[in-house]
């Protein structure tokens, strides 16, 4: 049996994203949508950036740490990071999530 897609192939036929982790990038006025995958294991280390990020967790289970703070995010759970915010990420089980990248004002 082939293993199951993550995405659907209209999405896995967009951009594929150049940064840290595996994703498809949808290009918007104002916002980057992007539909990553992280296997289990994946660290993402302390970082900001000037994009306002809103998510939300579509399998597994995003343990996303702002301000020293950990908070767990499951299926169906959204997050956000305001823009210059350090933040860390963390997947300890296979993930996916859609990802909004909003340009500030």
């Amino acid at each position: 049996m082939t293993p199951r897609s993550t995405f659907p192939a209209r999405i896995e036929a967009l951009d594929e994203f150049d940064g840290p982790f595996d994703a498809y990038r949808l290009a918007a006025d104002g916002c980057d949508v992007l539909l990553a995958t992280y296997p289990a294991g994946t660290v993402i280390d302390p970082h900001s950036h000037e994009t306002h990020n809103v998510g939300v967790i579509t399998r597994g289970e995003l343990v996303l740490t702002i301000d020293g703070k950990a908070e767990r995010f499951g299926p169906g759970d959204w997050y956000e990071v305001p823009a210059g915010v350090t933040h860390a990420a963390r997947f300890e089980a296979d993930s996916a999530e859609i990802e909004f990248w909003f340009v500030p004002d």
